[in-house]
Order: structure tokens, then sequence, then C-alpha cells
């Protein structure tokens, strides 16, 4: 209408589409193709003990959409359930096995494990493909997988990706994969992990949290 030389707001633009029988387009939420390769899935290990005693014992990872010049791309994630950071991540056009596996080796790279370390999903057909249930295999990690249907196994991560969405993305998403790929890497880095206060770490941003466990462990 606005193209037209008409100057009115959304509401009012709602309620005439409404007497006219028309109603808004909006770009509908993506869908997932499930691996080729995906097999059955892994038992809920987990079983929402989603605080433990350590970092690097827990970790949990999603996969979740970003909206990018009109069409999308895929953003997975890993975090350590013990202090809620983000320890990988990957962005990508397609949400295949690869994107996942990128944000564990990410992950895995960084992060020091001294003692057996769990990896908790969802029952996604990237999580249960052989390429990268040889990637845990490899690095001596367990995998645990929410029960079907049951998101609130994995709540901690549907709060990240909430948290992201609501706090920091642009309202029209990005230009294009490139700017994705800077603004969400500025958000993990100078933002949620070391700025956020976060209700599960007693009002701390992750690393500092973090920082204090370390300190602690060296006291005792």
């Amino acid at each position: 209408m606005r193209q037209s030389g008409y100057n009115v707001g959304r509401w009012l633009a709602r309620s005439l589409m409404q007497e006219c029988g028309l109603a808004s387009r909006q770009p509908g939420k993506p869908r997932y193709r499930g691996e080729r390769e995906a097999s059955l899935a892994s038992p809920d290990l987990l079983k929402r003990q989603f605080k433990p005693s350590e970092p690097n014992r827990v970790w949990s990872g999603d996969i979740s959409y970003i909206k990018v010049n009109g069409g999308w791309c895929y953003l997975a994630l890993v975090i350590d359930l013990y202090s809620r950071r983000i320890v990988g991540s990957a962005i990508s056009s397609s949400p295949d096995a690869e994107l996942v596996c990128r944000a564990l080796r990410n992950a895995l790279e960084t992060r020091p494990r001294e003692k057996r370390l769990l990896f908790h999903s969802d029952q996604g057909g990237q999580y249960r493909s052989k390429k990268y249930r040889q990637l845990l295999w490899r690095n001596g990690v367990m995998q645990s997988m929410s029960r079907r249907g049951n998101c609130l196994d994995n709540s901690p991560m549907e709060r990240v990706f909430r948290s992201l969405k609501s706090e920091w993305l642009p309202v029209g998403g990005y230009m294009d994969i490139h700017h994705a790929v800077r603004d969400i890497g500025e958000w993990i880095q100078s933002y949620y992990n070391t700025v956020r206060p976060h209700r599960h770490n007693g009002g701390l941003p992750p690393c500092e949290y973090e920082e204090q466990w370390k300190k602690a462990t060296k006291v005792s």
C-alpha cells in the first residue's frame, strides 16, 4: 500500500486485508532433510541432569536456522552444560552432518579434556549420521539423545538459541552468510560467553563462572 502512496500502519493494513479476505505471506521455516545414513537414536543417558559437577563432562548441541537475504543458513552450536559456555560453533548453507561435525571439531580443538565426556543432542539425522558418530568414537565421546518429541530433554540449547534470536539477531536477517558468520561470532565471543549474565551461573557470564571453578579447584 505504501508503494501506491498510502501511508497506513500495520494494524490498519491488517484490518483492511482481513475485510478483503487477504493474508500476508511470510517465508516458512526451513525443513531439515534427514541424513541418508542416519541410524537408530542413542539412549537418553543425560536424563535432564543439566548440572554436571565440572566443565568438560557434558556437552550439548543443536541446530537452528538464521534468515539470510530472503533465504536461510544454519547454525550449529555446542555448549558446556557446566557453565552454559558456547565451546563450538559452525554456520553453513546446508544443515547436513558436516555442519555438526565442524561445530564439534571446533569444541574438541579448543577444550582440553581429562575425563570421559558425554555429548547430548536431539534425534536429528545429522547427529545420528555415521560421519558424526565416527567423530565421537574417534575422540572417546559418549553419545546421548533426547527422547523423541521431548524438546525439554535438551532445554539448555533451546534457551541459548532463544537468547540469540531475541537479544541479538537483526529483525530482517543478514545480507549474506559472511555477515552472519562475523556477527554471530562476535555475539559468542564478545557477549554471550563473556558479558551476558546467566541465571544458571548465579548471574555470572559463562567464562567468569568457569574461572571461579578453576580458582576453587586450585585452592582445594
